[in-house]
């Protein structure tokens, strides 16, 4: 079945509500299931490697995974609304500790 992009969204976040983006980018099948996604917290000041994606969820290369500052990991999929709201509250408490985009 042909996938087809249904989100593709960049937001700036204020520098000063701690600077950085939201990239957002989710697939779905014919049958409206997620088959791809990429969400991705981007903040150069943070984090300058990897495109400077200091946090992200993504299941490219077939598996879930979770990148922090340049690690990835496996994560356990249960759905992706579970997995969008874990990205959700881990990227605003990353800003909470990091207001004004200064490097911790």
């Amino acid at each position: 079945m042909p996938e087809k992009k249904i989100r593709d969204e960049r937001h700036k976040i204020s520098a000063k509500r701690g600077n950085g983006q939201l990239r957002r980018e989710i697939w779905e099948n014919d049958n409206g299931n997620i088959t791809r996604y990429n969400l991705a917290y981007i903040n150069h000041l943070v984090y300058s490697d990897d495109h400077g994606r200091v946090l992200g969820f993504d299941n490219r290369h077939g598996y879930h995974h979770r990148h922090f500052m340049g690690k990835s990991e496996t994560i356990e999929f249960i759905s992706f609304e579970d997995l969008e709201n874990r990205f959700d509250q881990e990227w605003s408490s990353l800003l909470k500790g990091n207001q004004g985009g200064n490097q911790t």
